[in-house]
């Protein structure tokens, strides 16, 4: 009744600010904020809408409404020998369900096991007028016209409010292993390349200051034939699980910023060259590169993502002013904006999270 009465309100919210037309600021248990251009609006708070709506362990998927803790979801699953392969960030424990959705933020397995959205079967959400409405279901196939569910993960917030969602969730792996290399970043990624055209259970990766981790999950004879063949320093599981762990939530060294620098999270191709931008941490087989630069090297950050055919994000230390994402092209900018009318008409829920003027 609890979460009941939370909505009800949350929609009575969003309702008088269409009205007043006034701006509304999307949080959870607010474990993302520094995530996004600005920050901007009356609080409309989700914490309220916590717990699990429904858990079918046979049919391998969970509803739980957006404010419930990734923590408690994972808790659970585990009871159950399952998980949520994409591994969502916690970030101090705090990290919910819709949030995770919300920024489509996925953790070190994501090369392996796949991102956000491929776990996305259906979702419930208040739009811009405080209408509720549902999207997809509990199954794959339950998709007609548009893939709302999906379009909502990534949006931040300023298509609609994420109420409740449902995810696919995978058993655990049988077995798992981290195996340790000493190589440089160039050797490191043309390893990681040619392994990923062996029949390898490879699931994460993460290369930094000369050493190269990489994590195996799958069937107990898969690692071991696996460990045969890739060789390399077997990590004491205990130490590689808080390691993987503090990866996901960004709790290593690297991640500490000293005043004066900003955190550039690059999206390349997996093949790309080393990007020649000074301290960097490597993930996801080579797809995504983690930098530290100054917020005046912006310019020199988008420009190298660009020439190596990806895009750059100021992740973390931006000023509101410096661009967090990378432009968008004509199309892509009439299409983002025509979909922000259909579900914010008035342009009140995130406004200028996404982009200055979205």
């Amino acid at each position: 009744m609890a979460a009941d009465t939370a909505l009800q309100d949350l929609a009575q919210q969003v309702q008088a600010a269409f009205e007043q037309r006034q701006a509304l600021r999307i949080r959870g248990s607010g474990s993302k904020d520094f995530y996004g251009q600005r920050l901007h609006g009356q609080v409309a708070e989700t914490s309220g809408l916590s717990g699990i709506v429904q858990y079918e362990p046979s049919e391998l998927v969970v509803t739980a409404r957006a404010g419930t803790p990734l923590a408690e979801l994972d808790a659970l699953l585990a009871e159950h020998g399952q998980h949520l392969p994409f591994e969502p960030p916690h970030f101090n424990g705090q990290g919910t369900v819709g949030g995770a959705v919300a920024t489509g933020l996925a953790g070190p397995a994501r090369a392996g096991a796949g991102g956000v959205r491929d776990y996305v079967l259906g979702l419930q959400l208040l739009d811009g007028r405080g209408q509720l409405l549902n999207f997809g279901g509990q199954v794959m196939k339950n998709v007609a016209g548009y893939d709302v569910s999906r379009l909502m993960t990534g949006a931040l917030g300023t298509l609609g409010i994420i109420t409740q969602v449902s995810l696919k969730v995978m058993p655990l792996p049988p077995a798992e292993c981290t195996l340790m290399f000493e190589l440089s970043e160039t050797s490191a990624r043309q390893q990681l390349n040619r392994w990923g055209g062996q029949p390898l259970p490879l699931n994460a990766s993460c290369w930094a200051d000369g050493h190269l981790a990489v994590r195996l999950r799958g069937a107990r004879a898969a690692i071991a034939a696996a460990r045969r063949s890739m060789g390399g320093a077997e990590l004491d599981p205990e130490k590689a699980a808080r390691q993987w762990q503090a990866l996901r939530d960004q709790k290593l060294p690297f991640f500490r910023l000293d005043p004066g620098l900003a955190l550039w999270r690059i999206s390349v191709p997996d093949t790309a060259a080393p990007l020649s931008l000074g301290t960097t941490m490597v993930e996801w087989h080579g797809a995504l590169r983690w930098a530290r630069l100054p917020l005046a090297a912006a310019q020199r950050v988008c420009d190298a993502a660009r020439r190596a055919g990806g895009h750059a994000t100021l992740f973390r230390g931006g000023d509101g002013h410096t661009p967090v994402f990378s432009a968008l092209t004509p199309p892509q900018k009439r299409v983002h904006h025509e979909l922000k009318r259909a579900f914010d008409p008035a342009g009140i829920l995130n406004a200028g999270r996404l982009m200055p003027d979205f």
